[in-house]
């Protein structure tokens, strides 16, 4: 074998790894990415990337904070204390709305909020009883209204609550009473039995139904919210001009991501519970809440903006929005019509 047909193969032999990121790799030392994040299983594709290697191996050098709420992750992004969001849609257009420069590159997962009612509210909810009429029998029967935890105005969750309650089931503003908190408290709540239902996500959905059977999943995501869209990543234009071989380096890992959660959710479970759990939540709701009904990994990008559309237009008439911004703006799909696919 002659030394240039050597070196050829060589180069072909690793050609996968550097062709991939050669721009990231070019500049020898790791590109640092500051990731602020809600403690979600939607969130579970930027966990499977970190706790993989994947990042490490594509020249990143993730660091993920933890944030109780888009909103307050938002905050953060604006401070310029982070580089990439990995929370609900929904504050991503308020951000913009405010000057605050930064673009979806990739959704992570989609009808991930439903609506549980604790015991005392859910044996209102009888078969053939439409939601309206459950609560208006609660009032009745306790002379209060529900009280209904979800987060922040101007979140996913919020959102999609308020479009349930005054859009789809036309309930009675007298018979409810929103109160907005942490995604933990909300959890918190629900468990000690301090509201009568609540907006949650998983892990928290299985959580709470494993420790009280007699919480009822009143309804999926998607009848709350029409496609309601869910978690995204979202990278700040400094990021994207300073650093594109990055960001594409992260959206292909990304992809690689879903792929495993969707095909193989036990496979990609410990890497999804040594980031969100933390060794306080079992293995096994982790394995359950992968596969739960409130669970739905989408990476494509192009696949919420519609419905996020609709979203930003019902935020305007709740009011956490002064008025619609051009979403097609928000979103940078280039990077996942480039990504690479798996296999």
């Amino acid at each position: 074998m002659t030394l240039s047909s050597f070196r050829r193969r060589a180069f072909l032999a690793g050609g996968a790894s550097l062709l991939a990121f050669p721009a990231v790799r070019a500049q020898g030392a790791r590109v640092p990415i500051r990731i602020g994040n809600i403690p979600v299983i939607g969130a579970a594709p930027i966990f499977v990337v970190d706790k993989e290697g994947w990042a490490k191996e594509a020249g990143l050098d993730l660091t993920l904070t933890t944030f109780q709420s888009g909103p307050h992750a938002i905050q953060a992004l604006a401070s310029g204390t982070l580089d990439a969001y990995v929370a609900g849609i929904a504050p991503l257009g308020v951000a913009r709305s405010r000057g605050v420069d930064v673009k979806v590159v990739a959704a992570t997962a989609s009808g991930e909020n439903v609506f549980v009612a604790v015991p005392r509210l859910a044996q209102h909810f009888a078969q053939g009883v439409a939601p309206a009429e459950a609560f208006k029998r609660y009032k009745a029967a306790t002379g209060k209204p529900a009280r209904l935890a979800t987060q922040p105005a101007g979140s996913v969750p919020n959102t999609t609550l308020q479009y349930w309650l005054w859009e789809v089931v036309k309930a009675n503003r007298e018979d409810v009473e929103v109160v907005a908190m942490g995604i933990d408290a909300t959890q918190q709540a629900v468990l000690a039995d301090a509201v009568e239902g609540a907006t949650v996500r998983e892990p928290a959905l299985t959580i709470i139904q494993k420790s009280n059977p007699g919480i009822k999943l009143v309804e999926v995501g998607d009848k709350l919210f029409p496609g309601q869209p869910g978690t995204v990543v979202a990278v700040t234009g400094a990021l994207i001009t300073k650093q594109p071989a990055a960001v594409q380096a992260l959206v292909d890992a990304l992809v690689r991501a879903g792929d495993l959660l969707t095909r193989d959710p036990d496979k990609a479970a410990p890497a999804v519970a040594a980031n969100l759990a933390k060794g306080i939540v079992n293995l096994e709701v982790i394995k359950t809440a992968l596969k739960s009904p409130a669970t739905k990994f989408v990476i494509d990008p192009r696949e919420v903006i519609a419905p996020s559309k609709a979203m930003e237009a019902y935020q305007v008439k709740l009011g956490s929005l002064k008025e619609a911004a051009p979403l097609d703006d928000l979103f940078d799909v280039r990077f996942f019509e480039k990504a690479r696919r798996p296999g």
